[in-house]
C-alpha cells in the first residue's frame, strides 16, 4: 500500500486523510484527522461469494476506544471495552446506511468496514469523520464500490448555519443535522432538531452539499495517487432468459396477487402461491439446463418482477397495493390507559402496524449511567429520559429467537425517543427519571414512527407535561433516476418499502419538525425530491396528530396512583454531609424510617420519592432540621440528651442540641436540674443565645407564665448579646444577671 496523504481547511479546522502507514494489510485503510479527532478506518473484502446469501453481507463496526478521551473503564472489575454503546451502535448504522447501496447489486462477498476511534478532541465528533473515512478506504482498495462520498453535520444557532458543529454549539442550537450524499444527491439523512421549519431544513441540507463536494475532492486526489484497480467479483442475478419467462408467465398473476384492498397476510399468501406456482413452470420449461440452480434463479427473477411491477404502478398509473392515493395515510387509531399497573400505557394502530408504549416513572437515582467514549458532552453521564423498543418475530408472523436487542431495535428506539425528548419538561419541573418501552405487536411499515406517536399518548396518559404532541410518519420514493420521474409516497407499508427508492421518516409537531432519519437505495436523490417530501410528510404529520387529540388532548392533570411522588428541596451544598452522614448513617437511618428513596446531587438539590405521603413528609421535615440555620427566638420541643450540674443539654433540629442552664429552667430558684427535667424528657425550649462559637443556649423559663409578684426583672432574651467566657467549664451557658 503506497503511502499518501491529503489535506485542506474545513471550515477553520484542518482535516486530513492519510493511507500507506497504517492497517498495511487492509484492503484499503485510511486515517482521518479532524482537529484532534483521529479516526482509522480499514475496509476488507472475502477472496470469494458466501454460498447461500439472498443479500449482501456487509458488516460495519463502529469500535470506541475509551483511552480516545483519556478515560478507563468505570467498573471495578472489568477495565476492557465491551458490548458497544448505543451509541456506538447508532454510528455503525450511519455508515452502514450510506454506504450499502453503493456496492454492485447481486454482490455476495463478504466485506467488513471497521472504524476505530484513535482520539477525540471534545469538539469535533468522530461519527461523521467515520464515515468519509470508511468511503476513503473503500475507493482506494480493491472493493467493488461506486463512491466516493462524504457525511457532514450540520448545527444551527441564532439562526445561523455551522459545519462540524461542536458538543457545545449542538445544545446551543435547535438543529443537529447530519447529511451524506455525492456532490449533488443525497444518500442519508439523520437530524435531531427543536421544532424547526420544513423551510429551514431544507435550507440546511442546501447548506451541506459544497462540503460535501469538497471532501469527495479529497478522496478522488488521494484515489488518483494509490488507488487500486477493483476486483471482478461473481454476482448472483437472474438469469436473463429465466427473467424472461418469468415475467411472461408471472406478471398478470402478481398483478393480481398483489394488488387490492386485502390484508397483509393474504397478500403474502397470493404472492406465495404465484412463486410456487412460477417454480414448477420454470422447472418444467428449463428441465433441460442442468447448470443453473433453477429455484434460486427463479426466486431473483420474481423478486425483480416484483419491483418492476410494484414501481411501474406507482410512476405510471400512482396505484399503490392497497389502492390508496399517495398522500393518504392508512386509518390511524389510538387508546390511552389500557393497562391497569403502568404508570402510563397507550396502543397506537396504524394499518396493520401496531405498537404498544408504556411509561415507567422513577426517582432521579433510576437515571442510567452512561459510561463512554463521548460521556463528556451535554449530559455528562447521566440520563433521564429512555426510550427502548422491542421487535418480536411474532410482530411480522415469523419465527425468531429472542436474543435481545440488535441494532435496528436499538436505532428505532434511539429514533423515537430523539423525536418526543425535545418536548420534554426539564428536570426543575419534572423531576423524574422515564423509562418507554414500545412493544411492536405487529408490523407491515414503520415501527419506528408508531413508536413514536405511541410514546406522546402514553406520557400524556401518565401525566408528564410534555410541551406538545409529536407525531411522524414515514415517507417513500419511486425515482427512475433516467428520465428524473419519481413520485413520493406518504405512509409506506413494507412491500413498498422494499421495492422502493426511499425510507424517510419524519417527525414533529404541528410547530415544527422534531428527527429525521432517510436512506436511499439509488443516487438520484435530490434536495428538490426531499423538499416535496417534507411538505407532503408535514400533511401526514397533521392528519395523525389530529386523530392523536381526539384520543386524548392534554397531558392528564393528575398521575397514576401507582406513580411514585417526587417532593424536591434545595439545601446548602456545604451540608450535603450533614444529612448523609458518617458512612451514609444517617440518610440511611432515614430511608429506614420513613421508607422514602433520597436522592441528593452536587448542587444540593435533594429528591425524596415516595408513594407515602406521610412518610414523604416526615423525610422532608428531617432534612430541612438536618440543614437549617437555628435562629435566635426560635422554639424547638426536643429530648433531654444529657444533664449536668450546670444545666441540661436539649436535642434540637437537625442533630444539633443546645444548652438550657439551670438558672433558665424556672422563675424560681431550682437547686438541681433533676428537680425540674430528667433525661430523656421533652422539654420545650427558646433559642435566646447563639454565641461565638455556634454554642446555642436555651430557655425553658421564658415560655412558661411567670409567678406574680416575682422579683426577677426580665431580660432581652430575644437580642443577641456579646459573646462572653463560660465559667461554668465545658458547654456551659451564660451566667444570669440577678
Amino acid at each position: 500500500m503506497k503511502k499518501a496523504k491529503v489535506e485542506q481547511d474545513l471550515a477553520g479546522t484542518k482535516i486530513s486523510f492519510e493511507t500507506g502507514v497504517l492497517a498495511l494489510q487492509a484492503d484499503g485503510s485510511v486515517l482521518a484527522k479532524l482537529g484532534d479527532t483521529v479516526v482509522l478506518a480499514t475496509a476488507v473484502m472475502s477472496k470469494g461469494l458466501r454460498e447461500g446469501m439472498d443479500y449482501f453481507p456487509l458488516l460495519v463496526d463502529y469500535e470506541e476506544r475509551l483511552y480516545a478521551s483519556g478515560k478507563i473503564k468505570g467498573s471495578r472489575f472489568i477495565k476492557r471495552e465491551g458490548r458497544a454503546t448505543d451509541e456506538a451502535i447508532l454510528s455503525g448504522r450511519l455508515i452502514d446506511r450510506t454506504i450499502r447501496p453503493l456496492f454492485p447489486d447481486g454482490m455476495r462477498n463478504d466485506v467488513q468496514v471497521v472504524a476505530t476511534i484513535f482520539s477525540v478532541d471534545e469538539v469535533n465528533d468522530p461519527d461523521v469523520l467515520a464515515v468519509t473515512a470508511s468511503s476513503a478506504a473503500l475507493c482506494i482498495s480493491r472493493i467493488p464500490f461506486d463512491g466516493p462520498i462524504a457525511a457532514v453535520r450540520v448545527g444551527r444557532v441564532d439562526g445561523k448555519f455551522i459545519l462540524n458543529a461542536s458538543y457545545k454549539e449542538r445544545e446551543a442550537g435547535d438543529l443537529d443535522l447530519v447529511v451524506s450524499g455525492t456532490t449533488n444527491h443525497i444518500l442519508m439523512v439523520e437530524a435531531g432538531a427543536k421544532q424547526i421549519t420544513e423551510d429551514d431544513m431544507i435550507a440546511a441540507i442546501k447548506f451541506a452539499q459544497p462540503h460535501l463536494a469538497a471532501l469527495i475532492k479529497m478522496q478522488e486526489d488521494l484515489i488518483k495517487q494509490v488507488g487500486e484497480p477493483k476486483a471482478e467479483v461473481k454476482r448472483v442475478l437472474a438469469d436473463e432468459k429465466i427473467l424472461d419467462a418469468v415475467e411472461n408467465f408471472a406478471k398478470d398473476k402478481l398483478q393480481t396477487a398483489l394488488y387490492g384492498t386485502f390484508p397483509k397476510e393474504v397478500r403474502e399468501k397470493q404472492a406465495d402461491a404465484v412463486r410456487e406456482e412460477t417454480q414448477v413452470h420454470i422447472a418444467e420449461a428449463f428441465k433441460e439446463n442442468t447448470e443453473l440452480n433453477l429455484k434460486q434463479h427463479t426466486n431473483l427473477a420474481l423478486d425483480k418482477l416484483t419491483k418492476k411491477v410494484v414501481r411501474a404502478n406507482i410512476l405510471d398509473k400512482e396505484l399503490r397495493v392497497d389502492e390508496r392515493k399517495l398522500t393518504v395515510t392508512r386509518p390511524v387509531s389510538c387508546e390511552v390507559g389500557i393497562l391497569p399497573r403502568t404508570h402510563g400505557s397507550a396502543l397506537f394502530n396504524r394499518g396493520e402496524t401496531q405498537i404498544l408504549t408504556t411509561v415507567t416513572l422513577g426517582s432521579s437515582g433510576d437515571a442510567q449511567i452512561l459510561d463512554g467514549m463521548e460521556d463528556f458532552t451535554v449530559d455528562g453521564t447521566v440520563k433521564r429520559y429512555i426510550h427502548h423498543y422491542n421487535f418480536p418475530g411474532y410482530s411480522v408472523g415469523e419465527v425468531a429467537p429472542i436474543r435481545g436487542p440488535g441494532r435496528r431495535e436499538v436505532g428505532h428506539g434511539a429514533l423515537a425517543e430523539r423525536a418526543v425528548e425535545v418536548v420534554m419538561p426539564p428536570k426543575e419541573k419534572f423531576p423524574y427519571t422515564l423509562r418507554l418501552v414500545s412493544e411492536a405487536l405487529g408490523s407491515n411499515g414503520s415501527t419506528s414512527m408508531a413508536s413514536t406517536c405511541g410514546s406522546t399518548l402514553a406520557l400524556m396518559d401518565a401525566g408528564v407535561p410534555i410541551e406538545t404532541m409529536i407525531g411522524g410518519v414515514a415517507m417513500g420514493l419511486v425515482l427512475d433516476v433516467p428520465t428524473g420521474k419519481f413520485k413520493v409516497l406518504t405512509d409506506i407499508q413494507g412491500i413498498e418499502d422494499s421495492n422502493g427508492d426511499m425510507d424517510f421518516k419524519v417527525t414533529g409537531s404541528e410547530k415544527g419538525i422534531t428527527a429525521m432519519q432517510m436512506d436511499v437505495k439509488t443516487k438520484g436523490l435530490t434536495v428538490e425530491i426531499l423538499d416535496q417530501a417534507l411538505k407532503q410528510a408535514k400533511d401526514g404529520r397533521m392528519h395523525i396528530l389530529d386523530v392523536m387529540k381526539k384520543t386524548i388532548a392534554a397531558p392528564r392533570a393528575e398521575m397514576s396512583p401507582l406513580a411514585p411522588r417526587i417532593e424536591t428541596m434545595q439545601i446548602n451544598p456545604e451540608k450535603i454531609r450533614d444529612v448523609i452522614g458518617s458512612g451514609g448513617k444517617i440518610i440511611n437511618k432515614i430511608i429506614a424510617d420513613t421508607g422514602v428513596k433520597i436522592d441528593i446531587e452536587d448542587s444540593g438539590l435533594v429528591l425524596v420519592t415516595s408513594n407515602n405521603a406521610e412518610g414523604m413528609k416526615k423525610a422532608l421535615e428531617i432534612i430541612h432540621n438536618l440543614t437549617r440555620d437555628i435562629k435566635i427566638g426560635e422554639v424547638f420541643k426536643g429530648k433531654v440528651v444529657r444533664i449536668m450540674d450546670f444545666g441540661a443539654f436539649v436535642e434540637l433540629a437537625g442533630g444539633k442540641d443546645g444548652m438550657c442552664h439551670i438558672s433558665e429552667l424556672a422563675w424560681q430558684r431550682v437547686g438541681r436540674v433533676e428537680d425540674v427535667v430528667k433525661l430523656g424528657d421533652e422539654l420545650e425550649v427558646k433559642v435566646i443565645e447563639i454565641d461565638h462559637m455556634g454554642r446555642i443556649n436555651l430557655s425553658h423559663k421564658i415560655l412558661i407564665p411567670r409567678p406574680e409578684g416575682g422579683t426577677i426583672d426580665e431580660r432581652p432574651y430575644d437580642r443577641p448579646r456579646p459573646p462572653r467566657r463560660d465559667d461554668h467549664g465545658g458547654r456551659g451557658g451564660f451566667k444570669p444577671r440577678h
